[in-house]
């Protein structure tokens, strides 16, 4: 979370949010980062009457980039460990129990006794007692952590998409005053993408069944912001 005395930028996992924090942080007088990867909810209150914005990306594509960067990781987390099986399982696999977490008490179980009690300050950064309610939501994972983050829309967010970020973060920086450097509106141009994986593009690793249950689970990302299977 970046707070400012114009805005509050949210970082929903693995969306765009690495590049923005650190363009944020480097080229806007007073940002400061209150929280890695903190929610809505916890806004510090002299800044909540303030816009809110944050970025989201498609599903799928979300859970082959979350997938790819944890399997390379000499220590992955507690999420991918639990439901990969240690690495045994491969991506269909993984994320078949990943979409279904909620409607699988004892990979749940496993998982919130396995998760941190309280907030930290890096990796996905989500304690047991955050992601609790997931539990018969019938949400995908990705979904899940969108409503967590972001919250009921009340006229003051902004959600953009992490596929048009280097188009969209500016127009919205300026429609909330915030004056753009050159160096700034330079870093935003052509900055390489950060924590950017290695894999093949997400739709060769879908078949038609899996395609299918990340609609379904993710139907609320999906339907709001008009994804498809392929853009």
């Amino acid at each position: 979370m970046i707070t400012s005395g114009r805005f509050v930028f949210l970082h929903l996992h693995k969306s765009g949010g690495t590049f923005v924090n650190e363009c944020l942080l480097r080229f806007v007088p007073g940002a400061r980062q209150v929280g890695y990867h903190w929610p809505r909810q916890l806004i510090p209150p002299e800044f909540a009457a303030l816009p809110v914005f944050g970025f989201v990306r498609n599903p799928w594509s979300y859970y082959v980039s979350w997938f790819s960067f944890q399997a390379a990781r000499r220590q992955p987390n507690a999420l991918y460990r639990l439901l990969s099986d240690n690495g045994r399982r491969d991506f269909a696999g993984t994320l078949r129990n990943l979409l279904q977490l909620g409607s699988r008490p004892e990979n749940l179980d496993r998982l919130l006794d396995a998760l941190p009690r309280a907030y930290g300050r890096r990796g996905i950064n989500l304690p047991g007692f955050a992601l609790a309610p997931i539990r018969g939501s019938g949400l995908g994972f990705y979904s899940y952590l969108y409503r967590y983050m972001f919250g009921a829309d009340d006229g003051r967010l902004t959600i953009g998409h992490m596929e048009s970020l280097r188009e969209e973060l500016p127009h919205w920086l300026e429609a909330v005053g915030q004056p753009l450097s050159r160096e700034m509106r330079e870093f935003i141009d052509n900055a390489a993408p950060r924590n950017a994986g290695g894999h093949a593009r997400y739709t060769e690793l879908y078949d038609e069944e899996l395609r299918n249950l990340v609609a379904e689970r993710d139907t609320t990302v999906i339907a709001r912001h008009g994804y498809r299977f392929g853009d």
